[in-house]
């Protein structure tokens, strides 16, 4: 009897691919990101996951893009013709959105923390109260599809795909609320609609608050040390809205037509780009050294 022994094809090096910023240890670094990962983490053997860890460090993932369907992505393999990965996440109905906003609207704290970029730990009990979760929680909220031929799914390369994405999270909390069927803006713009009223009078408590605290009682505890600073946490991208403060300013009666947007617009995607630079690698100095 002859046996005949199939050696697996070896992976074809990608040019130009889509490295990981982490070269080791864990993926993401900042608690949504870490809840993207861990979906994917219960539905993949160690195997598998462990190769996908390998071709996103690698840069074998050619391409990834938030489309309307969800993510479309292309990861090189043992194949000239890279393969094509699907990553979609059930989008959440009108009516479940409703219901997170009306729970996200009692907290102010919420309102606050999603103008600024941040994305709130306790969000995810908003969504929970609106019976429903914001991260993929079950095997059917998370649906893969991979052109490859390999029979399970997720395979390798949704993995490799899936970890990249995990560092766009990093980068872009909100890429979660478009996934589920909204956008930063829609969400704080029922979240304005609903607060209207209670931020007013916030506000004006605040101003009283801050009013009724005397100069000189504070002299005495100046050196003291505040509150401590482990549950801070910054979201570092570029606004959602090109050019915010311009437009807040409006357009200036000393430049004519196009206006002054149009003469600063490189200006301003050249600083936005070359800050967003400077800061990662000030985080990740950060990180290194703790």
């Amino acid at each position: 009897m002859s046996y005949f022994y199939f050696k697996p094809k070896k992976t074809i090096q990608a040019k130009d691919g889509i490295k990981a910023q982490s070269q080791r240890g864990a993926f993401a670094k900042n608690w949504w990101a870490q809840r993207w990962i861990a979906a994917l983490e219960r539905l993949v053997d160690s195997g598998r996951l462990s190769r996908g860890r390998s071709y996103a460090r690698k840069g074998q993932v050619l391409s990834i893009e938030e489309t309307k369907d969800g993510i479309a992505a292309r990861v090189q393999g043992s194949q000239p013709t890279p393969y094509k990965i699907k990553i979609q996440i059930a989008p959440l109905t009108d009516a479940r959105w409703d219901k997170v906003i009306d729970a996200l609207a009692e907290q102010a704290i919420f309102s606050a923390q999603l103008l600024a970029g941040e994305m709130p730990q306790e969000i995810e009990q908003a969504f929970e109260s609106a019976k429903v979760s914001l991260f993929p929680s079950q095997r059917n909220d998370l649906k893969t599809d991979c052109s490859c031929p390999d029979y399970a799914n997720p395979c390798k390369h949704v993995a490799a795909a899936h970890y990249i994405l995990g560092e766009r999270f990093d980068e872009d909390p909100f890429l979660i609320f478009r996934l589920r069927g909204r956008t930063q803006e829609q969400v704080m713009q029922e979240l304005r609609k609903r607060r209207a009223g209670a931020d007013e009078i916030v506000e004006e408590e605040a101003e009283e608050f801050e009013a009724s605290i005397p100069l000189e009682d504070c002299i005495a505890n100046y050196w003291e040390l505040g509150a401590p600073l482990e549950g801070f946490s910054v979201a570092i991208h570029l606004p959602a809205i090109e050019m915010p403060l311009l437009k807040r300013l409006g357009a200036a009666s000393f430049v004519p037509d196009p206006g002054i947007e149009s003469l600063l617009r490189d200006a301003h995607q050249t600083i936005g780009r070359k800050a967003l630079q400077i800061a990662f690698q000030e985080q990740k100095e950060d990180s290194k050294a703790s």
